[in-house]
């Protein structure tokens, strides 16, 4: 099969981190087609980049496939912009894609942070930017005015209520030790967490840590003094496993849980031992989970691309760059910016990790949470939380 997709790297990526090269020397644009671009914007380095770059491969596979297939009347690029998931680099990382007149929509941005401070650009220059992750509740307010944000992800305030109801209907637990990362994803979904926990009768308690921290023996003793049956630690997997770490060293032998920002493998390189029997919260599909041969086939070609096999939001990254296809290919070769924004309005893409439908402040209609556990080194989906807790 050729290899039609090209690559425009918006920032230097480290070297090691994303294998682009093989990429880059690829066949030559039909001359009598136009050339259209799709925006990556994400963490391609940084600690947390292993998320952003799942969803990056996902995006390259849709575009090499869809060049492939030979049935679009253009030809698709992809131009990718590093912001580290950091909200101080999101709005120049957004500046890198907006000054490209050829990208027409953007997967992305990745994290929560960096999407709240890059919208406001993507909203002037009327660019579609449709979020495969990013889950902070505020996002789709309409009091933002982020008038081209979409997400194929249910917010926070979804998987807020999964969680809880997960702790204390399927675990039974009765008290809760709370932890966040002071990051707007962390804050917000934490906060949920603890209105569903209270309003099902659990006690909650806890603490907001800094990403980064280096030391976490202090907030590990803290929950294991707390006599709390659970902890649920809101954030991402480059700080979930130093805690996981040094709770191992105290005398907690409650359950631990944390969310779509820690169900990564990643976790559990760096978190070893101490990462067993973890849960994890997550709107998202395990493509490797899935009995599905349409997820089979998308394990098989995206490890054959990415040198890798999917992890957290591939399949959304998938299925992101894929709408955005979708409707682009009924524009025809008439294709801006604004008609994309206008055809995403109204969508009806089946993907791999749901139906993509959008209401109208941007939100997916479909919101369902998945509950995954580190299981002899591996990450294993036990199923969604309705089912879960329907026995």
């Amino acid at each position: 099969m050729r290899r039609r997709i090209l690559i425009l790297a918006g920032v230097p990526v480290m070297a090691g981190a994303l294998a682009l090269s093989p990429l880059a020397h690829t066949s030559a644009v039909a001359a009598d087609k136009p050339t259209y671009t799709i925006g990556f914007q994400g963490p391609l380095t940084g600690p947390n980049a292993q998320l952003g770059i799942n969803i990056d491969w996902g995006v390259k596979l849709a575009v090499q496939q869809a060049n492939d297939k030979g049935d679009l009347p253009f030809t698709l690029k992809v131009k990718e912009a590093d912001d580290q998931g950091d909200p101080a680099k999101g709005p120049t990382a957004a500046q890198q894609l907006i000054g490209d007149s050829s990208v027409v929509g953007v997967v992305g941005p990745t994290f929560s942070g960096a999407t709240k401070a890059a919208e406001p650009l993507f909203t002037q220059a009327n660019l579609a930017s449709v979020s495969a992750s990013a889950t902070n509740s505020a996002l789709t307010d309409p009091a933002n005015g982020f008038k081209t944000f979409f997400r194929i992800v249910p917010p926070d305030s979804a998987q807020g209520v999964a969680a809880a109801d997960y702790l204390t209907k399927v675990l039974k637990v009765t008290s809760v030790y709370l932890v966040d990362d002071k990051s707007d994803y962390g804050v917000g979904l934490a906060g949920n967490i603890r209105n569903q926990l209270t309003a099902n009768g659990a006690r909650v308690t806890g603490d907001s840590v800094a990403a980064g921290t280096n030391d976490y023996s202090a907030v590990a003793t803290k929950i294991a003094n707390s006599g709390a049956q659970a902890v649920y630690y809101a954030g991402y997997y480059a700080d979930a496993a130093p805690l996981a770490k040094a709770l191992k060293n105290t005398s907690f032998t409650g359950k631990a849980m944390s969310d779509d920002g820690t169900n990564d493998p990643k976790f559990i390189q760096l978190a070893g031992a101490a990462g067993e029997g973890w849960q994890m919260t997550c709107p998202c599909l395990s493509a490797a989970a899935s009995a599905d041969p349409a997820a089979k086939q998308f394990v098989n070609d995206y490890t054959a691309l990415a040198h890798q096999p999917p992890g957290t939001y591939s399949p959304e990254g998938y299925d992101t760059a894929n709408t955005l296809i979708q409707v682009m290919k009924s524009l025809g070769t008439d294709v801006n910016r604004q008609k994309v924004v206008e055809g995403l309005r109204t969508v009806d893409h089946q993907g791999l990790s749901k139906e993509i439908k959008f209401q109208p402040n941007g939100e997916v209609t479909e919101k369902g949470v998945y509950v995954y556990e580190v299981r002899n080194g591996q990450i294993a989906a036990l199923g969604t939380v309705d089912k879960l807790i329907a026995g």
